[in-house]
C-alpha cells in the first residue's frame, strides 16, 4: 500500500476506483468496502484509493471541542490498513478552507480532476462538501457528466446491529470489549510509554506498569480492571490491566497501570502495545493494603480464565 500525504501528491495519470471516510477503528465493516474496491479495482483495470481526511472534522472546526476521541490514530489506522490489500491511501490535510468546497466541486476538482476516478464506492450514510451537503444522489447525478460509475453498500449488520465507528467507540466507553473486539474484527488495544510510579505494587506483590498514553485523541475504554495482553520488547505477555484514579490510593491520581504474569523485568522507557480482552470489575476502594492484594489475587485468576491460562 501506498501512502500519499495530500491530493496534490498523487500522481494524476492513474485510473482510480475511490472510497471516502475516517475509517476510524478500521472495523468489519469498512473492510467489506474495502474488499469491494479492491475487486471492482481488478475487474475495471483501476487502482484502489482510500481518501481520508485529518485530523478529524470536529477537532478542526470545534477547536474548543475537542471531546471526540478516537479508536485509532492516524498510525494505527495506517497500520490497520496496511494488509487489507488496499493499493494507495491518500491522507489529506482537513482545514477549514477544506471544508467549504462545494459538493460539486469536491467532485469535479478532487476526484475527477486530482484523483482521476473512474468508479467511486460509498457507504450507506455517506455525506462530503461543505456542511455534508453532498449525498450519493449528487454523486449518480454527476456520474454521466463526469464520466464515472458508482456503487453504495448496504449497512454491514453483526447479531442485527448495523456496525460503525460511533457504536464502536460508545461500546469502548462502556468497557464492553467483547463487542467491540467483535465489531473491529481484532483486539482494540492502545499504545504508550512505561513511566515510573511510586511502586506501591511492589510492596504487595504485584508490581505494574504505568503507562503514559500517547495521543490525545486516542479513546480509553471505562475505568475498571480488564484482561490484557501486552507486546513489550518484541514478545507478548499477557496480564491484567487497571485504569482510572486508584480510589485506595491518596494522591487519587488518574492511571493506566499493568501487571504482567510470570515477568520481572525492568522496562522503563519502553514502549508497550496492549490488548484489550474484557472487563472483569469496577474501581473499588479497599480499606487497607491486605484487602487490595486479596481482590488483586481474585482478579489475576479472573484474569488468567479469561486469557486460557488456566
Amino acid at each position: 500500500m501506498k501512502v500519499y500525504h495530500s491530493i496534490e501528491d498523487f500522481p494524476s495519470n492513474i485510473k482510480t476506483i475511490v472510497t471516502i471516510g475516517t475509517f476510524d477503528g478500521v472495523h468489519k465493516g469498512h473492510r467489506i468496502l474495502i474488499k469491494r474496491i479492491n475487486s471492482i479495482a481488478r475487474k475495471e483495470g483501476l487502482q484502489s484509493v482510500l481518501l481520508t481526511l485529518h485530523p478529524h472534522p470536529r477537532h478542526v472546526l470545534y477547536p474548543d471541542n475537542q471531546e471526540l476521541k478516537l479508536i485509532n490514530t492516524i498510525e494505527e489506522r495506517i497500520d490497520g490498513l496496511t494488509n487489507s490489500g488496499l493499493q494507495n491511501l491518500v491522507i489529506h490535510k482537513f482545514t477549514k478552507e477544506f471544508s467549504r468546497i462545494r459538493s460539486v466541486n469536491f467532485i469535479r476538482d478532487i476526484l475527477v480532476n486530482r484523483l482521476n476516478m473512474k468508479y467511486i464506492v460509498v457507504g450507506f450514510n455517506h455525506h462530503f462538501g461543505q456542511n455534508r451537503e453532498g449525498t450519493f444522489n449528487n454523486l449518480v447525478e454527476l456520474s454521466a457528466l463526469y464520466d464515472f460509475k458508482i456503487e453504495k453498500i448496504a449497512p454491514q449488520n453483526i447479531g442485527g446491529v448495523t456496525i460503525s465507528s460511533t457504536k464502536i467507540r460508545k461500546l469502548i466507553v462502556k468497557g464492553d470489549m467483547q463487542k467491540v473486539n467483535l465489531y473491529l474484527g481484532s483486539n482494540f488495544f492502545i499504545t504508550g510509554k512505561v513511566v515510573e510510579g511510586n511502586r506501591l505494587g511492589n510492596k504487595i506483590g504485584f508490581p505494574t506498569a504505568n503507562i503514559s498514553t500517547f495521543s490525545e485523541w486516542k479513546i480509553l475504554p471505562k475505568d475498571g480492571v480488564y484482561a490484557v495482553k501486552v507486546f513489550v520488547q518484541g514478545e507478548y505477555y499477557f496480564g491484567m490491566l487497571n485504569i482510572g484514579n486508584r480510589p485506595s490510593i491518596s494522591d487519587d491520581s488518574f492511571v493506566v497501570e499493568v501487571h504482567l504474569f510470570d515477568f520481572d523485568a525492568i522496562i522503563y522507557n519502553e514502549e508497550v502495545k496492549i490488548y484489550f480482552y474484557k472487563r472483569i470489575r469496577s474501581q473499588k476502594k479497599f480499606l487497607d493494603v491486605e484487602e487490595l492484594s486479596l481482590q488483586l489475587k481474585e482478579d489475576a485468576i479472573a484474569c488468567r480464565k479469561i486469557l486460557k491460562l488456566l
